[in-house]
Protein backbone atom coordinates (compact mmCIF):
# COMPACT_ATOMS: atom_id res chain seq x y z
CA UNK A 1 0.00 0.00 0.00
CA UNK A 2 1.01 3.61 -0.50
CA UNK A 3 1.88 5.43 2.70
CA UNK A 4 0.10 8.73 3.25
CA UNK A 5 2.99 10.60 4.88
CA UNK A 6 0.91 13.43 6.28
CA UNK A 7 -1.73 11.31 7.99
CA UNK A 8 0.82 8.78 9.20
CA UNK A 9 2.99 11.50 10.74
CA UNK A 10 0.01 12.92 12.65
CA UNK A 11 -0.98 9.49 13.89
CA UNK A 12 2.61 8.72 14.85
CA UNK A 13 2.90 11.86 16.94
CA UNK A 14 -0.42 11.19 18.64
CA UNK A 15 0.69 7.65 19.50
CA UNK A 16 4.02 8.95 20.84
CA UNK A 17 2.12 11.33 23.12
CA UNK A 18 -0.02 8.44 24.39
CA UNK A 19 3.17 6.60 25.31
CA UNK A 20 4.52 9.49 27.38
CA UNK A 21 6.65 11.46 24.93
CA UNK A 22 6.09 15.20 25.19
CA UNK A 23 8.09 16.05 22.10
CA UNK A 24 8.52 14.27 18.76
CA UNK A 25 10.00 15.27 15.42
CA UNK A 26 11.25 13.62 12.25
CA UNK A 27 14.41 14.30 10.27
CA UNK A 28 16.43 12.69 7.51
CA UNK A 29 18.89 9.93 8.35
CA UNK A 30 21.24 11.64 5.92
CA UNK A 31 22.41 14.09 8.57
CA UNK A 32 24.85 16.82 7.69
CA UNK A 33 28.48 15.73 7.78
CA UNK A 34 29.21 18.92 9.74
CA UNK A 35 28.15 17.29 13.01
CA UNK A 36 30.52 14.40 12.43
CA UNK A 37 33.35 16.83 11.75
CA UNK A 38 32.64 18.71 14.98
CA UNK A 39 32.72 15.44 16.87
CA UNK A 40 36.05 14.51 15.29
CA UNK A 41 37.62 17.84 16.28
CA UNK A 42 36.23 17.51 19.81
CA UNK A 43 37.66 14.03 20.20
CA UNK A 44 41.05 15.02 18.78
CA UNK A 45 41.23 17.69 21.47
CA UNK A 46 40.91 15.01 24.14
CA UNK A 47 37.75 16.62 25.49
CA UNK A 48 36.12 13.22 26.07
CA UNK A 49 38.60 12.26 28.79
CA UNK A 50 38.40 8.56 29.69
CA UNK A 51 35.24 7.96 27.65
CA UNK A 52 37.00 5.78 25.12
CA UNK A 53 33.70 4.39 23.86
CA UNK A 54 33.02 7.76 22.21
CA UNK A 55 36.20 7.55 20.19
CA UNK A 56 35.94 3.85 19.40
CA UNK A 57 32.82 4.26 17.27
CA UNK A 58 33.06 7.92 16.30
CA UNK A 59 32.49 7.24 12.60
CA UNK A 60 29.14 5.62 13.33
CA UNK A 61 28.30 8.30 15.87
CA UNK A 62 28.97 11.05 13.36
CA UNK A 63 26.39 9.94 10.83
CA UNK A 64 23.17 7.85 11.25
CA UNK A 65 23.64 6.02 7.97
CA UNK A 66 27.13 4.96 9.01
CA UNK A 67 25.45 3.18 11.91
CA UNK A 68 22.74 1.69 9.66
CA UNK A 69 22.93 2.32 5.95
CA UNK A 70 19.31 1.27 5.45
CA UNK A 71 17.94 4.15 7.51
CA UNK A 72 15.97 6.80 5.63
CA UNK A 73 14.33 8.74 8.44
CA UNK A 74 15.00 9.33 12.14
CA UNK A 75 12.21 9.93 14.64
CA UNK A 76 13.56 11.91 17.58
CA UNK A 77 11.58 11.83 20.80
CA UNK A 78 11.76 13.55 24.15
CA UNK A 79 10.32 12.50 27.52
CA UNK A 80 10.17 15.10 30.28
CA UNK A 81 11.75 14.74 33.70
CA UNK A 82 11.21 18.36 34.77
CA UNK A 83 11.75 18.69 38.54
CA UNK A 84 9.22 20.24 40.88
CA UNK A 85 11.91 22.24 42.71
CA UNK A 86 15.03 24.13 41.67
CA UNK A 87 18.01 21.74 41.99
CA UNK A 88 20.21 24.65 43.08
CA UNK A 89 18.38 24.96 46.41
CA UNK A 90 20.36 22.02 47.76
CA UNK A 91 23.68 23.77 47.26
CA UNK A 92 23.67 25.02 50.85
CA UNK A 93 22.65 21.70 52.40
CA UNK A 94 26.28 20.84 52.97
CA UNK A 95 25.79 17.55 54.82
CA UNK A 96 23.50 16.27 52.06
CA UNK A 97 24.57 14.96 48.68
CA UNK A 98 23.30 16.41 45.42
CA UNK A 99 22.25 13.86 42.84
CA UNK A 100 21.45 14.99 39.32
CA UNK A 101 17.69 15.21 38.77
CA UNK A 102 17.73 12.62 36.00
CA UNK A 103 19.07 9.94 38.35
CA UNK A 104 16.75 10.45 41.33
CA UNK A 105 14.02 8.16 39.98
CA UNK A 106 14.04 4.89 38.11
CA UNK A 107 16.55 4.21 35.35
CA UNK A 108 15.43 6.26 32.36
CA UNK A 109 16.92 3.74 29.92
CA UNK A 110 14.26 1.21 30.90
CA UNK A 111 11.33 3.62 30.79
CA UNK A 112 12.24 5.32 27.51
CA UNK A 113 13.22 2.11 25.73
CA UNK A 114 9.95 0.42 26.73
CA UNK A 115 7.98 3.31 25.23
CA UNK A 116 10.16 3.36 22.11
CA UNK A 117 9.60 -0.36 21.54
CA UNK A 118 5.84 0.09 21.93
CA UNK A 119 5.89 2.89 19.37
CA UNK A 120 8.04 0.78 17.06
CA UNK A 121 5.56 -2.10 17.19
CA UNK A 122 2.74 0.32 16.36
CA UNK A 123 4.72 1.68 13.41
CA UNK A 124 5.31 -1.79 11.97
CA UNK A 125 1.62 -2.64 12.35
CA UNK A 126 0.60 0.59 10.62
CA UNK A 127 3.20 1.01 7.89
CA UNK A 128 5.66 -1.88 7.85
CA UNK A 129 9.30 -1.19 7.11
CA UNK A 130 12.32 -1.98 9.22
CA UNK A 131 13.46 0.01 12.25
CA UNK A 132 15.84 0.19 15.18
CA UNK A 133 15.37 1.94 18.53
CA UNK A 134 18.08 3.73 20.52
CA UNK A 135 18.27 5.39 23.90
CA UNK A 136 21.76 6.37 25.01
CA UNK A 137 23.13 2.87 24.45
CA UNK A 138 24.54 3.12 20.92
CA UNK A 139 26.72 5.59 18.96
CA UNK A 140 23.86 7.98 18.19
CA UNK A 141 24.14 11.78 18.41
CA UNK A 142 20.73 12.31 20.00
CA UNK A 143 21.08 16.05 20.55
CA UNK A 144 21.99 17.08 16.97
CA UNK A 145 19.28 14.73 15.70
CA UNK A 146 16.77 16.24 18.11
CA UNK A 147 17.67 19.74 16.96
CA UNK A 148 17.40 18.72 13.31
CA UNK A 149 13.97 17.20 14.02
CA UNK A 150 12.73 20.39 15.71
CA UNK A 151 12.65 19.23 19.34
CA UNK A 152 14.79 22.16 20.41
CA UNK A 153 18.36 23.33 20.00
CA UNK A 154 21.72 22.55 21.53
CA UNK A 155 22.36 25.33 24.00
CA UNK A 156 25.65 26.89 24.93
CA UNK A 157 25.98 24.16 27.59
CA UNK A 158 25.78 21.63 24.68
CA UNK A 159 22.59 20.06 26.04
CA UNK A 160 19.19 20.11 24.39
CA UNK A 161 16.97 23.09 25.21
CA UNK A 162 13.25 23.02 24.45
CA UNK A 163 11.12 26.15 24.27
CA UNK A 164 8.34 24.16 25.98
CA UNK A 165 10.19 21.82 28.32
CA UNK A 166 13.40 23.66 29.13
CA UNK A 167 16.50 21.55 29.72
CA UNK A 168 14.70 18.53 31.12
CA UNK A 169 14.26 16.01 28.31
CA UNK A 170 15.39 12.40 27.99
CA UNK A 171 16.06 11.73 24.32
CA UNK A 172 15.48 8.59 22.31
CA UNK A 173 15.29 7.83 18.61
CA UNK A 174 13.87 5.40 16.09
CA UNK A 175 15.73 4.81 12.84
CA UNK A 176 13.47 3.56 10.06
CA UNK A 177 13.63 2.56 6.43
CA UNK A 178 10.42 4.53 5.85
CA UNK A 179 10.76 7.80 3.97
CA UNK A 180 8.70 10.05 6.23
CA UNK A 181 7.67 13.69 6.20
CA UNK A 182 10.37 15.75 7.93
CA UNK A 183 9.99 18.55 10.46
CA UNK A 184 11.87 21.82 10.24
CA UNK A 185 14.97 22.12 12.43
CA UNK A 186 14.74 24.36 15.48
CA UNK A 187 16.68 27.60 15.46
CA UNK A 188 19.10 28.50 18.25
CA UNK A 189 17.42 30.79 20.79
CA UNK A 190 20.21 31.21 23.35
CA UNK A 191 20.88 34.75 22.15
CA UNK A 192 23.36 36.67 24.28
CA UNK A 193 22.63 34.68 27.46
CA UNK A 194 25.68 33.19 29.19
CA UNK A 195 24.03 31.96 32.40
CA UNK A 196 25.06 28.33 31.89
CA UNK A 197 28.65 29.30 31.15
CA UNK A 198 28.95 31.55 34.18
CA UNK A 199 27.47 29.17 36.76
CA UNK A 200 29.79 26.22 36.05
CA UNK A 201 31.85 25.65 39.23
CA UNK A 202 34.78 24.09 37.37
CA UNK A 203 34.86 26.28 34.25
CA UNK A 204 34.16 23.32 31.99
CA UNK A 205 33.17 25.49 29.01
CA UNK A 206 36.22 26.84 27.18
CA UNK A 207 33.81 28.53 24.76
CA UNK A 208 30.04 28.64 24.15
CA UNK A 209 28.76 25.36 22.68
CA UNK A 210 31.94 23.53 23.67
CA UNK A 211 32.37 21.34 26.75
CA UNK A 212 35.63 19.99 28.11
CA UNK A 213 34.33 16.85 29.82
CA UNK A 214 37.56 16.50 31.79
CA UNK A 215 36.53 19.54 33.84
CA UNK A 216 32.82 18.70 34.08
CA UNK A 217 31.44 17.61 37.46
CA UNK A 218 29.13 15.11 35.79
CA UNK A 219 32.11 13.48 34.11
CA UNK A 220 34.29 13.63 37.23
CA UNK A 221 31.68 12.06 39.52
CA UNK A 222 30.34 9.46 37.06
CA UNK A 223 32.76 8.54 34.27
CA UNK A 224 36.14 9.25 35.89
CA UNK A 225 37.39 6.13 37.67
CA UNK A 226 40.49 7.32 39.51
CA UNK A 227 41.07 9.96 42.17
CA UNK A 228 39.34 13.24 41.37
CA UNK A 229 42.00 15.85 40.49
CA UNK A 230 42.70 18.16 43.44
CA UNK A 231 42.03 21.30 41.41
CA UNK A 232 38.34 20.39 41.16
CA UNK A 233 37.60 18.96 44.60
CA UNK A 234 36.50 22.13 46.36
CA UNK A 235 34.49 23.26 43.34
CA UNK A 236 32.53 20.01 43.40
CA UNK A 237 30.85 21.14 46.61
CA UNK A 238 28.21 18.60 47.61
CA UNK A 239 27.68 17.10 44.16
CA UNK A 240 27.93 13.33 44.49
CA UNK A 241 26.48 12.17 41.16
CA UNK A 242 26.29 14.47 38.20
CA UNK A 243 25.57 18.18 38.15
CA UNK A 244 22.54 20.19 37.03
CA UNK A 245 23.92 23.68 37.57
CA UNK A 246 24.22 24.65 33.90
CA UNK A 247 20.78 23.18 33.17
CA UNK A 248 19.05 24.67 36.19
CA UNK A 249 19.96 28.30 35.43
CA UNK A 250 18.66 28.21 31.85
CA UNK A 251 15.93 30.88 31.51
CA UNK A 252 13.90 28.59 29.26
CA UNK A 253 13.13 26.39 32.27
CA UNK A 254 10.45 28.89 33.30
CA UNK A 255 8.28 27.23 30.66
CA UNK A 256 8.98 23.70 31.90
CA UNK A 257 6.28 22.12 34.05
CA UNK A 258 6.79 19.25 36.45
CA UNK A 259 3.23 18.21 35.57
CA UNK A 260 4.53 17.17 32.13
CA UNK A 261 7.19 14.90 33.62
CA UNK A 262 6.77 11.15 33.42
CA UNK A 263 5.73 9.98 36.90
CA UNK A 264 8.32 7.19 36.74
CA UNK A 265 11.03 9.83 37.13
CA UNK A 266 9.65 11.22 40.40
CA UNK A 267 12.51 11.34 42.91
CA UNK A 268 12.83 8.51 45.37
CA UNK A 269 12.91 9.90 48.90
CA UNK A 270 16.30 8.33 49.66
CA UNK A 271 17.85 9.85 46.51
CA UNK A 272 16.44 13.38 46.65
CA UNK A 273 18.93 14.61 49.26
CA UNK A 274 20.82 11.68 50.83
CA UNK A 275 22.78 12.23 54.02
CA UNK A 276 26.52 12.08 53.39
CA UNK A 277 27.02 10.12 56.61
CA UNK A 278 24.81 7.33 55.27
CA UNK A 279 26.65 7.22 51.96
CA UNK A 280 30.06 7.10 53.62
CA UNK A 281 28.96 3.99 55.52
CA UNK A 282 27.94 2.03 52.42
CA UNK A 283 29.52 -1.33 51.66
CA UNK A 284 28.98 -3.14 48.35
CA UNK A 285 25.78 -4.84 49.46
CA UNK A 286 24.39 -1.64 50.92
CA UNK A 287 25.21 0.27 47.74
CA UNK A 288 23.41 -2.28 45.57
CA UNK A 289 20.37 -2.17 47.83
CA UNK A 290 20.08 1.62 47.94
CA UNK A 291 20.64 2.15 44.22
CA UNK A 292 18.76 -0.85 42.81
CA UNK A 293 16.83 0.20 39.71
CA UNK A 294 18.75 3.47 39.47
CA UNK A 295 21.22 4.55 36.77
CA UNK A 296 23.59 5.30 39.64
CA UNK A 297 24.23 1.60 40.19
CA UNK A 298 26.60 1.47 37.23
CA UNK A 299 29.33 3.53 38.90
CA UNK A 300 29.71 1.07 41.77
CA UNK A 301 30.22 1.56 45.48
CA UNK A 302 33.79 2.85 45.41
CA UNK A 303 33.11 5.81 43.13
CA UNK A 304 29.99 6.77 45.08
CA UNK A 305 31.81 6.68 48.43
CA UNK A 306 34.74 8.58 46.85
CA UNK A 307 32.30 11.29 45.75
CA UNK A 308 30.60 11.39 49.14
CA UNK A 309 33.98 11.77 50.86
CA UNK A 310 34.87 14.74 48.64
CA UNK A 311 31.51 16.31 49.49
CA UNK A 312 32.12 15.62 53.18
CA UNK A 313 35.45 17.45 52.94
CA UNK A 314 33.56 20.45 51.59
CA UNK A 315 30.84 20.30 54.25
CA UNK A 316 32.62 21.96 57.15
CA UNK A 317 30.82 19.46 59.38
CA UNK A 318 32.66 17.83 62.29
CA UNK A 319 29.86 15.25 62.41
CA UNK A 320 31.38 13.62 59.33
CA UNK A 321 34.86 13.22 60.81
CA UNK A 322 34.25 9.78 62.33
CA UNK A 323 32.58 8.32 59.21
CA UNK A 324 35.56 9.60 57.21
CA UNK A 325 38.09 8.14 59.63
CA UNK A 326 36.43 4.76 59.19
CA UNK A 327 37.40 4.92 55.51
CA UNK A 328 41.13 5.42 56.05
CA UNK A 329 41.61 1.65 55.91
CA UNK A 330 39.15 1.08 53.08
CA UNK A 331 40.26 -1.53 50.48
CA UNK A 332 39.75 1.02 47.69
CA UNK A 333 42.64 3.37 46.89
CA UNK A 334 40.32 6.09 45.59
CA UNK A 335 38.17 5.94 48.72
CA UNK A 336 41.18 6.16 51.06
CA UNK A 337 42.59 9.07 49.06
CA UNK A 338 39.31 10.99 49.16
CA UNK A 339 38.85 10.35 52.89
CA UNK A 340 42.37 11.57 53.66
CA UNK A 341 41.80 14.73 51.64
CA UNK A 342 38.44 15.35 53.30
CA UNK A 343 39.82 15.02 56.81
CA UNK A 344 42.59 17.46 55.96
CA UNK A 345 40.00 19.91 54.66
CA UNK A 346 38.12 19.52 57.95
CA UNK A 347 41.38 20.32 59.79
CA UNK A 348 41.73 16.86 61.26
CA UNK A 349 45.39 15.85 61.70
CA UNK A 350 46.30 12.48 60.20
CA UNK A 351 48.67 10.22 62.08
CA UNK A 352 51.87 9.45 60.22
CA UNK A 353 52.50 5.82 59.39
Amino acid sequence: MTLNKNSFTKALKNKAAELGFVSVGITSANMSALQGERLRVWLEGGNHGEMGWMEARNEQRGHPQALWDGARSVIALGMSYAPAADPLTLAEARTRGRISVYAQGVDYHDVVKKALKALARWMIDQAGGELKVFVDTAPVMEKPLGAAAGLGWQGKHTNMVSAEHGSWLFLGSIFTTLDLEHDAPHRDRCGSCTACQSVCPTNAFPAPYRLDARRCISYLTIEHKGPIPHEFRRAIGNHIYGCDDCLAVCPWNKFASAAAANKAFAPRAELAAPALADLLALDDAGFRQVFAGSPIKRIGRDRMVRNAAIAAGNSGSVELVEPLKALLDDPSDVVRDAAQWALTELSVPLCAG
